[in-house]
């Protein structure tokens, strides 16, 4: 028997595993040390988010209550959520005005929402999104604007200098209104920290449902509600326009519109009046079968007041850095009397009336045409590229040069950039501030929130343009964009110029 050679093997076995199990308790220690590091740093990270959430307007979901910085304030704010194109968003802007007004509430101005980024939906088929949508899809589309450094707000764009006459009558920046709400460092707001804020934004879209003195979220929308003011009426009578039995049918809607006054329902005295924010949805509206979908108020003789802001919010100029561009264009490069057309041919239902749009302009032109002297002066604001005129009545004015002369702009025109440039420069929107905003916040909010990009405001030079045009004006039917060129035109935005208008 080989003792000796046995033996050795056996201790060779043994010597072979040792440096295994040695390297199974090292792996053992390390995953020790690794899992306590985590397990701290998992506890570190969520004591910073508790302490976060309790310092903002949201926080957990056994205790949800407004910032006390915002509730500090004293103030009462509405807040609403625009959507689709800008002539939409500033017909809401003006009946979100109107609100404020009627509710004595700070109005939330917001930016200029990318083109149908927010659509609503149909009001008449009653296929419309729930408010708590809708409200949270702004914010979330708010949020994106700053982050991609493409905040335009409508007060950049639009003028109210005008409104400040009005002591009921106070608005505020969403940025600013964005920093007393979620409670976040003044940069956080127009920066790319934005988990945080989503929460939030959740708070003021009402999706968690209401918080008393803190937020009222207003759900009456167009399918069930008709907003009034100071109307003889009964408040909650049926409205004119109803769903009709088709539609209940096929549709299996069971909603009924009624009538309400808004200064009842959601004034001071209501249970809504308490709330620090009175936050809505659209407010789109429109007359509609004998009705409005979803405010008429027209006539307030018994509130001289509100009847004396609803005259003066009918029309809204735009700032003097656009009415500037486009006075300077008709006198540098039109340089004559001209016609605007406004044709809409690619979007919706106007793809489909390129025919009817293309008539009108036709016989307008041939009526000037007959006491013409030289060749008319056009100027053509259109979505159709220049690139696709040909074949198209627009292909055609453009070869006929004896007898047409067709101006447009372009978005990188350098007067159009130049314009861009003096209204960020300036910065309307920050004016609506706080009162808990000094100088030197101000300063900063304008540091940090200065957009990366320069505005487009191509389309707004056009409109300017187009309501100076002195032998007339052609617009799409339908389009709200000539509605405004309209009401432009109307409230005399040319009156200065010494071409007969006609």
């Amino acid at each position: 028997m080989n003792v000796f050679g046995s033996t050795r093997s056996s201790i060779n076995r043994w010597n072979s595993k040792k440096p295994n199990l040695q390297l199974r308790r090292f792996s053992l220690s390390v995953f020790v040390l690794l899992f306590c590091f985590f397990f701290l740093l998992y506890l570190s990270s969520s004591f910073s988010s508790s302490t976060f959430i309790s310092s903002t307007a949201f926080s957990t979901s056994n205790s949800r209550q407004c910032n006390t910085q915002i509730l500090g304030l004293g103030e009462k704010f509405l807040f609403y959520a625009p959507h689709s194109g800008f002539s939409n968003q500033l017909s809401e802007f003006k009946n979100a005005i109107l609100m404020a007004g009627i509710l004595n509430r700070t109005l939330v101005v917001p930016p200029i929402l990318d083109h149908h980024a927010v659509a609503l939906g149909s009001c008449p088929k009653f296929r419309v999104p729930d408010p708590g949508e809708i409200r949270f899809s702004v914010w979330e589309h708010m949020l994106q604007l700053l982050r991609n450094g493409r905040y335009v707000s409508m007060t950049d764009i639009v003028d109210i200098s005008s409104l400040t006459s009005y002591s009921s009558v106070k608005a505020i920046d969403f940025r600013t209104f964005a920093y007393l709400w979620c409670g976040v460092h003044l940069e956080s707001v127009c920066s790319n920290e934005y988990n945080n804020l989503k929460q939030c934004g959740r708070l003021l879209a009402g999706l968690d449902g209401n918080v008393d003195k803190c937020l009222h979220a207003v759900d009456e929308d167009c399918k069930t509600t008709v907003w009034t003011y100071q109307s003889n009426e009964v408040d909650g009578a049926l409205d004119l326009f109803q769903p009709n039995e088709q539609l209940k049918k096929k549709k299996k809607v069971s909603y009924v519109r009624r009538r309400r006054d808004v200064y009842r329902t959601l004034g001071p005295d209501s249970k809504a009046g308490s709330a620090t924010v009175l936050a809505f949805g659209s407010l789109f509206t429109a007359p509609y079968k004998g009705s409005e979908l979803y405010i008429d108020i027209h006539g307030v003789s018994k509130d001289q007041r509100i009847s004396s802001l609803m005259k003066n919010i009918e029309y809204l100029p735009f700032v003097p850095e656009i009415l500037s561009a486009g006075k300077e264009y008709i006198d540098k490069i039109i340089k004559a009397p001209f016609l605007c057309a406004q044709l809409r041919l690619l979007d919706g239902q106007f793809k489909n009336h390129w025919k009817a749009t293309f008539l009108a302009l036709q016989q307008k032109l041939n009526s000037i045409l007959e006491n013409a002297n030289e060749p008319i002066r056009v100027f053509v604001m259109t979505d159709l590229p220049e690139s696709n005129w040909t074949g198209s009545y627009l292909g055609d004015l453009d070869s006929d040069s004896n007898h047409f002369k067709l101006f447009f702009l372009k978005e990188h025109d350098e007067l159009v950039l130049r314009a861009s440039k003096k209204v960020m420069a300036v910065g309307h929107g920050l004016r609506w501030t706080s009162n808990a905003f000094g100088p030197g916040r101000i300063r900063n909010m304008k540091k940090e929130c200065a957009p990366e990009r320069l505005p487009d405001v191509l389309l707004y030079i056009e409109e300017t343009v187009c309501s100076c045009a002195s032998l007339g004006f052609v617009g799409t039917a339908g389009s709200t964009i000539a509605e405004s060129i309209e009401l432009m035109r109307k409230y005399g935005v040319c009156r200065s110029q010494t071409w007969t208008k006609s």
